[in-house]
């Protein structure tokens, strides 16, 4: 874990300088990279006194993203969603700062949600404790510099979410590696029975089709080599329950057969995967004669 923390002694009148967003880069091979901001560029520079160093650094606890759920894109829309954290220290907390990045490590940044704010809104729950927020504005594609875009499919899994928190005397906490936080790709699924009606004890066909959000093309396309559930609810059933497995194939098609011997509704379900958000399909009602 990459924990960096300095010395500072400031007062609660201290103006934060505002932060600059980094350019995105594009390598010989066009991907996209980041340079995120240190502590020192998101607050400034450290006042030059050090009567304070016995302060320690403050204690983080709490750093929620999203409430805690995946964040799912799909092809156009753009979602602003709220991150935020617990901080205490002797000396109250002054401001916070909270991202999500893409990469190997700080150095290797090929994907950057920055906040929208230059300053957290810092709530007192204490003397010593405050609980901080700011919000994140991401969209799919790659509509400007890559900032705050989820340009390439590749980005889809797995997000490091950084932590910084700067008290108001003592030292500074900043740890780029505070959590993890899945960032989705939106999957779509359809499901639909045949024939209908039907004979009580007659074989009926279940079909449908899987596909997922491509960020790159702004388009869906399949998904193939899935495990799906095919799921039945009687019309007098108040929940649906698993029929039997089956696999996405070609293009994302799901395809399954089952007995039909009482009224009610047919669904694939879909638990989702690293890059994936997880869906379940509108049920498709089939009558028993």
């Amino acid at each position: 874990m990459r924990i960096r923390a300095t010395v500072a002694a400031l007062s609660g009148a201290l103006a934060l300088s505002a932060l600059a967003v980094p350019a995105a880069q594009a390598d010989g091979q066009g991907t996209v990279s980041f340079d995120k901001p240190s502590l020192q560029e998101r607050f400034g520079a450290p006042s030059a006194k050090t009567g304070f160093a016995a302060q320690a650094a403050p204690e983080v606890s709490n750093v929620t993203v999203n409430a805690g759920k995946a964040l799912v894109f799909g092809t156009t829309t753009v979602r602003t969603f709220e991150v935020s954290l617990t901080a205490s220290h002797p000396s109250g907390i002054l401001d916070a700062y909270m991202d999500l990045w893409h990469g190997s490590d700080v150095e290797n940044v090929d994907g950057y949600l920055p906040p929208n704010e230059e300053v957290a809104n810092c709530t007192p729950i204490s003397e010593t404790t405050s609980n901080c927020k700011l919000t994140i504005t991401a969209s799919p594609g790659l509509n400007g510099d890559g900032v705050g875009e989820l340009y390439a499919n590749a980005l889809a899994g797995t997000w490091h979410v950084s932590a910084y928190v700067w008290p108001n005397v003592g030292e500074t906490y900043e740890n780029d590696f505070y959590k993890t936080h899945k960032v989705q790709r939106l999957a779509k699924l359809t499901a639909d029975a045949a024939p209908e009606p039907v004979n009580a004890g007659q074989t009926i066909t279940v079909s449908g089709k899987l596909t997922r959000a491509d960020w790159e093309t702004g388009t869906y396309v399949g998904l193939s080599g899935q495990a799906l559930q095919l799921q039945f609810r009687g019309t007098d059933a108040s929940s649906y329950t698993t029929v039997k497995g089956v696999n996405s194939t070609a293009g994302g098609v799901v395809k399954t057969t089952t007995t039909a011997n009482v009224d009610g509704h047919h669904r694939f379900s879909f638990a989702g995967i690293s890059s994936t958000g997880q869906v379940t399909a509108t049920g498709d009602y089939v009558g028993v004669r």
